[in-house]
């Protein structure tokens, strides 16, 4: 006679999964009524969502406990019990994911066609290699990066800012000559076009010195302009809520650093140098182009900056769902939790302020720059 086998259901109790080395998290966002987490495969790079619930358990497969020793304590945890049924269909969704030890790799996710380039609008890589680009670059800047360096740096970029308060009313007049003077107008434009440039550039350094990889580094044209970009794949999953804040806002730190030597000049240049007008406008649209990036409204960098401090996913659109469900009445949004119902109508409020700001502002610097 021989043993009997043990039950599937025994055998399912009693299997200890390990979670395959290098799967990374993304921290806890809040996503209309839910806290999600990102899951992301190491190799693939394809990434899924997952509530709260399945985290607690996904993040604690080390392959020392089986489904009897997780279930006291998510029931500690979240007040219910674990099932045989949902341990099962957690396991069966990593394990198909390729995200379970011993798992075969799944197909690398076919991304959705993109719309056909044309004359007017569309993009193109400019690089075989993203990644290998930005490692180049970031070798050679990398001691350009160190605090040493930095401290002094970010001191000069507040310097500035509190110049360009102070010389607010000069900067707007002497800007206000460049009406007639074509050949200046075009050399501003040619140096905010490559502070753009620059600009992507610097997301893709700062995204590499902090362990981030660059996929794609390229051309996106909307006629009448074109502008490089460069896509970080991993931004998410960068380490520490320090370094996305870093990563975000590293183009428009650097489209500020550049302006700094014409700070200089201008505190330099006598009144009535024929060189002012040309200085103050880049100082002014150069600003503007900086400091603009970091207005928290999509698809801005200050945008992607607020979501991370605030924990967030999808602010904007999740807003939008927040206020149409809410035309309902309050029961149409009990499922939401209190921090929802409170940030959600706040970040509306302070969308429509930024809005009217904006244009009422650059309304005020034209009429200004015109009179």
């Amino acid at each position: 006679m021989t043993a009997a086998s043990p039950s599937p259901s025994a055998a399912v109790r009693a299997y200890r999964p390990a979670l395959r080395e290098g799967v990374r998290f993304s921290p806890a966002l809040l996503r209309g009524p839910r806290t999600v987490r990102l899951i992301r495969h190491p190799v693939t790079g394809s990434a899924f969502e997952v509530g709260e619930k399945e985290h607690f358990l996904i993040s604690r497969l080390d392959g020392t406990r089986n489904l009897d020793d997780l279930a006291p304590v998510y029931a500690e945890r979240f007040g219910r019990r674990l099932g045989e049924e949902h341990w099962t269909r957690l396991l069966g969704l990593l394990g198909t994911r390729g995200l379970l030890e011993g798992a075969p790799d799944p197909a690398p996710p076919v991304p959705e066609p993109a719309p056909p380039n044309t004359f007017w609008r569309g993009s193109r890589p400019m690089v075989r290699d993203a990644g290998a680009t930005t490692a180049r670059l970031h070798r050679a800047l990398r001691p350009l990066l160190r605090p040493v360096v930095q401290l002094p740096l970010c001191a000069a970029v507040l310097a500035l800012l509190v110049l360009l308060a102070a010389e607010a009313g000069p900067l707007i007049g002497a800007a206000g000559e460049l009406t007639g003077q074509p050949a200046a107008v075009a050399g501003i434009a040619l140096f905010l076009w490559f502070s753009i440039t620059a600009h992507e550039l610097a997301h893709g350094v700062a995204a590499r010195h902090h362990g981030g990889h660059v996929t794609e580094i390229g051309l996106k044209w909307r006629l009448p302009g074109a502008l490089l970009y460069c896509t970080v794949e991993d931004y998410l999953f960068l380490p520490g809520l320090r370094a996305k804040l870093v990563v975000a806002g590293a183009g428009a730190y650097l489209n500020l650093l550049l302006l700094v030597p014409f700070g200089v000049v201008w505190t330099l240049l006598p009144e009535g140098a024929a060189e002012r007008p040309f200085v103050a406008g880049l100082l002014l649209l150069g600003a503007i182009q900086g400091l603009g990036n970091l207005v928290p409204l999509p698809p801005l960098d200050g945008y992607r900056m607020l979501g991370q401090l605030l924990g967030t996913a999808r602010l904007a659109p999740e807003t939008r769902a927040y206020l149409a469900l809410r035309r309902g009445g309050r029961a149409a949004v009990a499922a939401y939790p209190a921090r929802a119902r409170r940030l959600y109508p706040a970040y509306a409020a302070a969308a429509v302020l930024l809005v009217l700001l904006a244009a009422g502002g650059t309304a005020v610097l034209l009429f200004l720059l015109l009179r």
